[in-house]
């Protein structure tokens, strides 16, 4: 993601950039000061390079596979709109498990790492720490968990 900037202002040398939101692009002058004839830094005569910052709408990926909805990295806005921090938690240790879904479920992982094997396919799923997964309503499955994990969920 790119930095927006708005405001810049130098002090000894030392530039400031003050962000701003929801720009597509904004130019900035930062000054490079030269050294005088006495041996101080002078602005004076000094060497300005333009920049151009362009901002970066955060896209939120959502990928699809058997059936399995995986959100990587949804941003702490996408968390809070949902009040994922306050849905229970559950975790468990590296094991291997059946298990079927009565109800949709929503999960982000705080840790851990996943293999799910939907019932019927050789292919896995795989999911981690910082991951928002959605298991669809009737969804039979093998979990493979290889590291601990730990989860808050929503069964809808």
């Amino acid at each position: 993601m790119a930095l927006l900037t708005n405001t810049t202002s130098t002090y000894n040398g030392l530039i400031s950039i003050a962000p701003i939101s929801k720009t597509i692009s904004k130019h900035a002058l930062i000054s490079f000061p030269k050294t005088n004839s006495e041996g101080n830094l002078s602005y004076s005569h000094s060497k300005q390079i333009r920049l151009v910052v362009r901002a970066a709408e955060a896209e939120i990926m959502t990928t699809e596979k058997l059936g399995i909805k995986i959100t990587t990295n949804p941003p702490e806005s996408k968390l809070s709109q949902l009040g994922v921090r306050s849905w229970p938690k559950w975790g468990c240790p590296p094991s291997k498990f059946p298990w079927t879904y009565s109800q949709k479920e929503t999960c982000y992982l705080l840790k851990g790492k996943v293999k799910v094997y939907p019932d019927g396919s050789d292919e896995a799923v795989e999911f981690g720490a910082g991951d928002m997964v959605v298991f669809p309503k009737g969804m039979s499955c093998t979990w493979d968990v290889s590291e601990t994990v730990d989860k808050h969920y929503l069964f809808e």
